[in-house]
């Protein structure tokens, strides 16, 4: 009887976002496309938003505009992501942090560029641009 050695299974392409119907995230993504990290901004409240929805999460009213950040901000909390999963073949470890923006949002991204020894609370990141496929990227932050 003979044993054979069964083929490696094919690397997992990286997940992308999916655009959703619940809210127009269009002016977020068009953001994307020139390089430009767009969120939502509560005219009332006087301040950003993200994740995208259908009102402030301030006032709860329709009082929202896209506007563009600094792309600069803070590390408010990270992690090191060091276990496997799909798409994340060659990545590991993988610095990932909340990013407290200037402007006073918090956002979850990838930290590129960076060894788990750099991370940590306090740091000043820059937005960069992880690159998810070809055609499609995400924003992520650099160390300063």
């Amino acid at each position: 009887m003979s044993q054979t050695n069964p083929t490696p299974p094919a690397p997992v392409a990286r997940p992308v976002p999916r655009i959703g119907n619940y809210v127009d995230s269009k002016p977020f993504w068009d953001g994307i496309a020139a390089g430009k990290l767009v969120l939502q901004y509560c005219t009332e409240a006087k301040r950003f938003q993200h994740y995208p929805k259908p009102v402030s999460g301030y006032t709860g009213r329709r009082t929202l505009v896209w506007r563009e950040t600094s792309g600069k901000g803070v590390i408010y909390a990270c992690t090191v992501v060091r276990i496997p999963g799909p798409g994340l073949e060659g990545r590991l470890p993988l610095c990932v942090a909340t990013v407290e923006l200037d402007e006073g949002v918090r956002i979850i991204a990838n930290v590129l560029n960076c060894s788990p020894e750099q991370m940590a609370i306090g740091k000043r990141v820059k937005l960069a641009w992880d690159q998810l496929t070809p055609e499609q990227r995400y924003p992520a932050f650099e160390l300063v």
